[in-house]
């Protein structure tokens, strides 16, 4: 049997498996499966995929992404071809408790990471090219299986410039061009030349593959991979959508349909004669040692300067200096900015540490979903940018949180709130809090001078997970020491007294205002409570509940928008409680102005604060 004939005989027996799963299933992407058969087939079976299939994290396996999701049939069939899993697991497909989930994710151990919202997957390949030639240097291959619809996905567009930018010969696209998407004809059809005018003129690789079910063409093209170098390659195929079934063969109306008991013993027939037995052999990389990142920094650490109480220094700027101190202490960390670095300051982390940090310009989706495909890969990738431009990139993020434990990405959103100032409202981060506490698992920490802001980037590195630092514009002071410890969780109680009326619950810029509140509350013989809410999730429960036991009441004040803040955030954790939690926040559209006007404007303010509480104290005394 010849390498060709063997090839074929797998791809007839994975189509009769994609049918078989679906239709047990129900459900699931059949026709979106049978078109990239043949492709798939060649790539991994003929020597040139590499991968320890009993060592799905190998440093040195070539890395297999299918950023079109839907397609999970053909992945799982794959792998049963392969001999990991057998035809009674492919019939547990979409299952309740099954680990072959209707669009991957990594409980099926050969994920590299979830996939499913269309136009991710390039982005995620690239992070792990650009793992493999700047940072462990290592000769592996990344592959992306990509589907036509979500070619029109601006996500993609990012991801191949950037690819081309950094000149990633090492990162493979593979389109399955089957001309149909959900609801009819995509955007080109069947044109695969429209395709690669567009990606060569980006600086790609471009090679057509006219009949992506010859599997000897498909075998041929595959072996010009990797022959430019300095140039990323995308592979374009014309294939059949349902190929292989007469009756689904480029047909609408089939999209994430599964065949009828009946309609699939028809296609069985359509089949013909199936070897049950064939199986594929995937070779196994060769053995290279990881490059050892380099822990020395460009330059002294030393000329980084210390902080001391009392001292003005912007919590964006201490992370920016915070950033380059655990550069030097942790090789894995990396940075990755959005042509913001001036103002993140993460450009400070560039000047020591250049190997590790990566430009990823004005394209925050394409920068997420690298982020993701680096910490796949075990790298601690720390995302910046201004926290209004965060919610560029939710879906990335969304999505991000099904990889579980592979998704360890840092973000950091700079120029938060209204207290940036003049920039105006397009630049005011008031939305990041609400959206970040809505992923699962996640960390939201909001340090308010530069002490809190070092610590809380270490704790960032060593806890696994999502986490969100939102950091301030303006320079704020220094009011803590060097000897304090921050904890994720935890919070600080500044002021407090027996004689307290309320808790003033605060955090970042507007912990300060409550500062300037209780002096001045203070010289009028009004005591108050003064918390640091610097994480703002997980919350403190223990001291909030405690101070509201004390207190009877809490008084929150924020630069965010209600909806989903920090207040709504202690109502939430504290339901059980049936004192009063009162809001401060931005409930004003913002507009242009001095950070102090726009906290007065949005009265967030310290004399507003002092106004509300003596307000809150009037009401209760007339109450009683």
């Amino acid at each position: 049997m010849t390498k060709i004939e063997k090839l074929e005989k797998i791809a007839k027996l994975i189509r009769y498996w994609i049918l078989l799963s679906t239709t047990k299933a129900g459900s699931g992407h059949a026709t979106s499966s049978l078109s990239a058969v043949e492709l798939m087939v060649a790539l991994l079976f003929s020597g040139k995929f590499r991968f320890d299939l009993k060592n799905p994290q190998h440093l040195n396996n070539d890395r297999l992404i299918f950023s079109k999701g839907h397609a999970s049939p053909l992945l799982y069939s794959l792998f049963a071809a392969a001999g990991c899993i057998g035809e009674s697991e492919l019939k547990t497909l979409r299952k309740f408790g099954s680990a072959l989930e209707g669009h991957p994710t990594p409980r099926f151990p050969y994920v590299e990471a979830a996939t499913g919202a269309l136009g991710q997957g390039l982005s995620i390949g690239l992070g792990m090219a650009l793992n493999a030639k700047f940072l462990d240097k290592l000769p592996y291959f990344t592959y992306v299986l990509l589907g036509d619809s979500e070619m029109s996905e601006g996500a993609c567009w990012e991801a191949i410039e950037i690819a081309a930018f950094y000149k990633l010969d090492n990162l493979v696209g593979i389109i399955d061009v089957n001309r149909l998407g959900q609801r009819g004809e995509t955007m080109y059809g069947h044109r695969i030349k429209e395709y690669q005018k567009r990606i060569a003129a980006f600086g790609w690789q471009t090679i057509l593959i006219k009949n992506g079910h010859n599997v000897k063409e498909i075998d041929e093209s595959f072996s010009q991979i990797g022959k430019i170098k300095g140039k990323p390659t995308m592979i374009i195929a014309k294939t059949i959508k349902g190929k292989g079934i007469s009756f689904l063969e480029d047909r609408e109306g089939w999209h994430g349909k599964a065949l009828s008991e009946e309609d699939f013993e028809r296609a069985k027939k359509e089949l013909g004669g199936i070897d049950f037995k064939i199986r594929g052999k995937i070779e196994k990389p060769k053995s290279i040692k990881v490059a050892t990142l380099k822990m020395k920094p460009r330059k002294s650490l030393e000329n980084l300067p210390k902080y001391s109480l009392g001292e003005e220094v912007a919590t964006r700027k201490a992370y920016g200096m915070a950033l380059a101190r655990l550069g030097n202490e942790n090789p894995k960390v990396v940075a990755l900015d959005a042509e913001v670095k001036n103002s993140t300051y993460s450009e400070i982390f560039e000047e020591y540490f250049p190997e590790r940090f990566f430009e990823m310009f004005i394209a925050e989706q394409n920068m997420v979903g690298t982020a993701l495909g680096l910490a796949t890969r075990e790298k601690i990738p720390f995302v910046s940018t201004f926290a209004s431009f965060v919610s560029r990139a939710a879906d990335q993020i969304r999505m991000a949180q099904y990889s579980r434990k592979r998704a360890n990405i840092k973000f950091v959103g700079s120029h938060a709130g209204v207290s940036i100032g003049q920039d105006g409202p397009s630049q005011s981060g008031l939305e990041d809090i609400a959206f970040f506490r809505t992923i699962k698992g996640s960390v939201i920490l909001y340090p308010s001078d530069a002490i809190s802001t070092e610590k809380l980037v270490k704790e960032m590195a060593e806890h696994q997970g999502i986490c969100y630092l939102r950091t301030t514009r303006m320079d704020t002071q220094i009011i803590y020491s060097e000897k304090e410890k921050f904890k994720i969780g935890k919070s600080k109680v500044l002021k407090e007294s027996p004689q307290d009326k309320v808790t003033l619950v605060a955090a970042g810029i507007t912990l300060h205002e409550a500062l300037k509140a209780y002096e001045s509350l203070k010289k009028e013989g009004v005591f108050v409570r003064v918390i640091d809410c610097y994480s703002v999730k997980p919350l403190d429960r223990q001291k909030l509940s405690k101070a509201l036991e004390k207190t009877g009441k809490i008084l929150v004040i924020e630069d965010h928008y209600p909806e989903g803040g920090i207040a709504e955030a202690i109502r939430s954790e504290l339901s059980d409680f049936k004192f009063p939690i009162y809001s401060l926040a931005v409930r004003k559209i913002p507009i242009s102005g001095k950070p102090e006007e726009l906290l007065d404007f949005e009265e967030i303010s310290a004399k507003y604060i002092i106004k509300k509480v003596k307000e809150i104290l009037k009401n209760e005394a007339k109450e009683s």
